[in-house]
């Protein structure tokens, strides 16, 4: 029989090159030192963004719900001070918190049959999130529409006396 010794070159596994293997000691520690501030300034536009279309989408939700309101008044100063008391409660109910809000009521066709409007605006707070370098507010706006009733009798002013 035959006493050959089998090299790791004979039966197919490559030889280890120590000069190589230890310059690539301590590689993948130095990759995540510089990939996890990326992945965690991402996490946070991530949020940001989230955190804008939520609020875009609830300030949306305040408009419609405010000219819904407006729509059913019976004048046109009821449809203004209705539609700013239930875009301040919807915004307030849903917990958006904006530095300054805008309400602008459009009664211009408050007739029966004609439409109301209601354009909010909102400056919302983004200041938690400056670590990821976005600025310190946004303003977000929304306008609401809501038809009138056509077999409902409203007036122009708040007097009730109009024809």
């Amino acid at each position: 029989m035959s006493t050959r010794q089998l090299s790791r070159s004979t039966i197919g596994i490559p030889e280890r090159n120590r000069r190589t293997d230890d310059a690539d000691r301590g590689s993948s520690t130095a990759e995540l030192v510089i990939v996890t501030p990326i992945v965690i300034v991402l996490l946070l536009l991530v949020v940001a963004f989230g955190r804008y279309a939520h609020g875009k989408q609830l300030v949306e939700q305040a408009a419609a719900a405010a000219a819904r309101s407006a729509s059913l008044s019976a004048t046109a100063v009821q449809a203004d001070g209705r539609a700013r008391q239930a875009a301040s409660a919807s915004l307030s109910d849903a917990g958006v918190s904006c530095t300054s809000m805008r309400i602008t009521v459009d009664s211009g066709d408050f007739r029966a049959g004609g439409t109301v409007g209601v354009t909010l605006t909102c400056t919302a707070d983004l200041s938690g999130l400056a670590l990821a370098g976005l600025p310190g507010s946004v303003t977000m706006s929304a306008t609401g529409r809501a038809p009138l009733e056509n077999f409902r009798p409203f007036t122009a002013t708040g007097t009730g006396n109009d024809p």
